[in-house]
């Protein structure tokens, strides 16, 4: 069963349903401080970033697709049961945190998923151990990233606007937050959903071998250095619906727990936290957005007033990102080994 192309055909589908869900999970990362603010209601914020997503797979590159596809695991060693334990883990992680409401990285569930289930296969030698050092760094620095962009921008809005009038302040920036939203939203599809583009193509690239009668062309790969129009349009596609299905758990955490936004931070906080995604981006860094979102909130909210950021539940969200990689690592190592006694 695991030896024909119907299998391999359906790991992929799998691939798009995680995408799918990473979008339904991540889509407060996108819509949280836009509905928080109120400039647009929760079903035209969806809308809005929904398209956004599906947009940025125009023109942005592969490069992040490229270091999750031949960067992190030993491609010698990959085969579709690999695959299919780490998108096992990190669907159960993902859905594990959206029913808590806990603003947890899907890209960290992927690759932690990605690397539990080569563990389980072939121990520490699957792991390409120094193209992990930067996806593990950027736990850390992006939250922290984010905060920077955000607290900058927050102040050097403040002393800009210092004289203005709070009601012309806050008729701008509703406007302006449109455009730093939009801003968001495509940092996050550009990044995100080329996680999944770089799975995708890594089984296709690991299974060559059992689509050499296989009447599409496109499914012909014999390397990672381009990814197929298909792949990178049925990715977006899915984070984008994924998107627009909405996670509205998770909104509420985001948007007015964390700290109250009016729409000068919101725009801040989009705009610091886009600038951070897309320079990470272009370096093919696979970095959290949910991280860089939260921290760049904290930033604007402490910019603002040190206790306006409601600091223990900040500290319970750093306690889930720590703990992503290593749980959806764990459930994709058991869901690997399950699968090959079952079907190896």
């Amino acid at each position: 069963m695991v030896d024909t192309v119907w299998f391999v055909l359906a790991i992929i589908l799998i691939a798009l349903i995680f995408d799918f869900i990473n979008g339904f999970h991540d889509s407060a990362n996108s819509i949280a401080t836009v509905v928080s603010t109120r400039v647009l209601s929760p079903m035209f914020a969806v809308v809005w970033a929904a398209f956004f997503n599906f947009v940025a797979a125009f023109g942005f590159g592969t490069a992040v697709a490229k270091t999750i596809g031949s960067g992190l695991i030993d491609i010698s060693i990959v085969d579709p049961l690999v695959i299919l334990g780490g998108l096992i883990g990190a669907i159960v992680w993902d859905l594990v945190t959206w029913y808590f409401g806990i603003p947890s990285s899907s890209s960290h569930a992927l690759i932690g998923g990605y690397g539990g289930a080569a563990l389980a296969k072939a121990g520490v030698h699957a792991l390409i151990l120094g193209g992990w050092v930067k996806p593990i760094l950027f736990i850390f620095l992006s939250p922290l990233i984010g905060m920077a962009a955000g607290m900058a921008l927050m102040v050097a809005t403040a002393w800009t606007l210092r004289r203005a009038r709070p009601r012309i302040v806050d008729r701008y920036f509703r406007a302006l937050q449109l455009l730093s939203s939009a801003a968001f939203s495509l940092s996050h599809g550009t990044n995100d959903a080329q996680k999944t583009m770089g799975i995708v193509v890594g089984l296709l690239v690991a299974s060559q071998s059992l689509f050499q009668d296989f009447p599409i062309a496109a499914f012909h790969l014999t390397d990672l250095k381009e990814i197929p129009r298909w792949v990178i349009l049925s990715a977006h596609a899915a984070i984008a619906a994924g998107t627009f299905a909405g996670g509205w758990r998770i909104v509420k955490t985001m948007g007015s727990r964390l700290t109250k936004l009016k729409p000068v931070h919101g725009f801040c906080a989009e705009t610091g936290g886009a600038a951070a995604i897309f320079a990470a981006t272009a370096l093919g860094i696979p970095v959290s957005t949910t991280h860089t979102i939260t921290g760049s909130i904290v930033g604007v909210g402490s910019a603002w007033r040190f206790s306006a950021v409601r600091w223990g539940l900040a500290g319970r969200i750093v306690w889930a990102w720590l703990l992503t990689i290593p749980a959806s690592a764990g459930v994709a190592g058991i869901s690997y080994l399950v699968l090959h006694s079952l079907l190896g």
